[in-house]
């Protein structure tokens, strides 16, 4: 009797072994993926057409000892492209002013032809800049080139509001023989396209 309840016990685990399985892998559904977390983009978007203009001061120290300074305001135009963080862009701007230099010497009008290299800091944008300018005085024009820095801050999408600091050198106005170092230093609002 006991080899009777031997068998029977073990054809009952093989048994019960046998139905509990089946013969093919369960399949086990993949966990839900967690949805994905926007990443915050810090920076502003600087690219686009900007038009504007500026106040400031132009301060000219001639070579032949001759220096004056005066209000300078104008317009300027130009367009950025915003990679990320690094912002590349070229303007125009025009700047008028009547510089006396004494003796009847003024400087008149600067316009410039700028490249612009920047870091986008959010709504903040600091950038070098530097290019070639023409300046129209009394004794002549004179071409020359300047470089500078400047800041701008997005006040809305559109409106912007910044400063520069440039500094000029021009070799020889209308072949006078008489050159000059300008600093420029303006306040500018902008309107992005």
């Amino acid at each position: 009797m006991t080899r009777f309840v031997a068998m029977t016990a073990i054809a009952a685990v093989m048994g019960s072994a046998a139905f509990a399985g089946n013969i093919s892998e369960p399949v086990v559904e993949p966990a839900p993926a967690p949805a994905p977390v926007p990443v915050a983009n810090d920076g502003g978007d600087w690219t686009g057409f900007y038009l504007g203009g500026q106040i400031g001061q132009l301060d000219v120290d001639a070579t032949n000892g001759a220096s004056g300074d005066d209000a300078a305001y104008g317009i300027h135009a130009g367009y950025n492209y915003d990679f990320g963080r690094f912002v590349l862009g070229g303007e125009l701007d025009y700047d008028t002013t009547d510089v006396d230099l004494g003796g009847g010497a003024t400087v008149d009008s600067v316009a410039r032809a700028k490249v612009k290299a920047g870091y986008d800091f959010g709504n903040v944008l600091a950038y070098v800049t530097g290019g070639v300018a023409e300046a129209d005085s009394s004794l002549g024009s004179e071409t020359g080139e300047f470089y500078g820095v400047g800041l701008a801050y997005q006040v809305t999408d559109q409106w912007q509001i910044g400063g520069e600091v440039l500094e000029h050198e021009f070799d020889d106005f209308g072949n006078s023989g008489v050159g000059a170092d300008a600093t420029s230093v303006s306040l500018r609002a902008s309107f992005k396209f």
